[in-house]
């Protein structure tokens, strides 16, 4: 079938007659003389103007089709290993969550991962590589991997997970109207940090010292402290700060801390502690110290106890903005989410092996218990 061109002007014929009956055969053919008199001409002209309105109609239809149709490209930038279970276990809700909005993976999209270990220089790198690839949105997990990409790129759209101040750290203008490039989901605000505090108290009242792993290199990291350094005189708690950036000053830190007694562990939130969680939960482990921690993963993996947002859940909710961002609406446009899910999680098996008799009345907030 002879297609109409864009730039053909109309009336104007093609310098053949189309001889499969189409209509676009009589587009092309209408200034022909009519044997039919006048009332043929006229009968042409109707349907020159209805297939002219068809045709406007089905141009775009058509091209947006294509532009469906085409592979589109996601870059995700994490601040995890690849072979980190947590890693595997949200990138799988990423990858669950778009297929329920119609993109499946090698069909009709890429994607084209970076993981940088907690390694701040590869985070830099993999950050420049993605935007090289002009992907059509970028999946930034933690402000370790947002900050890098705004610095390479102010025009491709970014969908953030695990942030906790966004506006603060100047990724967006509002939680409203993002503005900019960039939007996402926050993990907490900081005033859950106060509540890690607590809990050490209540599941270890004998605690009189607290050792706070934070990371100094985000701006999360001073501000939960600062909220758990201003609830602390009324629980009756020392603190010292431990940075999380470096394995090596962790067990160091750590090792020195324990050498008194009534101490204990609060683990702020941020990606270097995920990527050092192994190491903090053995040492917590082989000195007897009870640790709160900010998220299910630890607990799972042989920590005390945790309080904080279901991050699973938050890469599949990511999808639902990296579809619509997919589908031609502005990260600017699309406002920061707030978590939905809480989780407090309990190991009962690690409270035994420290000698701890976990109040009923804790044990009856949790949401899983581990035994």
């Amino acid at each position: 079938m002879t297609m109409l061109n864009a730039h053909t002007p109309l009336g104007i014929g093609l310098c053949h007659r189309p001889r499969d009956g189409s209509v676009v055969s009589s587009l092309y053919c209408m200034n022909d003389s009519q044997p039919e008199g006048q009332m043929a001409s006229h009968i042409g002209r109707r349907k020159f103007l209805a297939t002219l309105g068809g045709a406007a109609v089905a141009w775009p239809l058509v091209a947006r089709a294509q532009q469906t149709d085409r592979m589109r490209r996601i870059g995700v930038l994490m601040a995890m290993k690849a072979d980190d279970p947590e890693s595997q276990a949200r990138l799988a809700a990423f990858a669950q969550g778009l297929q329920q909005s119609g993109w499946t993976i090698g069909q009709n999209v890429r994607v084209d991962y970076r993981w940088s270990g907690g390694n701040a220089g590869n985070m830099r790198k993999y950050a420049m590589e993605l935007v090289a690839l002009a992907p059509d949105v970028i999946l930034a997990h933690s402000s370790a991997a947002v900050a890098p990409l705004l610095e390479a790129t102010r025009t491709v759209p970014i969908v953030f997970t695990t942030v906790a101040d966004p506006v603060g750290a100047g990724y967006v203008d509002s939680l409203a109207r993002p503005g900019g490039n960039a939007t996402g989901f926050v993990v907490f605000e900081y005033s859950i940090a106060a509540k890690w505090l607590e809990l050490l108290k209540e599941i270890a009242p004998g605690v009189t010292r607290a050792a706070v792993l934070r990371d100094s290199a985000i701006a999360a990291g001073p501000a939960q402290f600062g909220i758990i350094q201003a609830a602390a005189p009324s629980l009756g708690v020392e603190l010292r700060v431990v940075d999380v950036r470096d394995a090596g000053e962790i067990e160091r830190a750590i090792t020195v801390f324990a050498a008194s007694c009534n101490g204990g562990l609060i683990i702020t939130g941020s990606a270097a502690a995920t990527v050092h969680r192994r190491l903090i939960i053995g040492l917590a482990a082989r000195h007897r110290l009870p640790a709160v921690y900010f998220g299910r993963h630890f607990v799972t993996g042989g920590g005390l106890i945790s309080y904080g947002p279901d991050r699973v859940d938050q890469f599949r909710r990511a999808a639902g903005y990296v579809d619509r961002i997919l589908k031609g609406e502005k990260p600017g446009d699309l406002p920061v989410q707030a978590p939905t899910k809480y989780e407090l999680v309990i190991n009962l098996k690690t409270a035994k092996a420290l000698g701890l008799t976990v109040p009923p009345t804790l044990l009856a907030r949790a949401d899983e218990v581990i035994e």
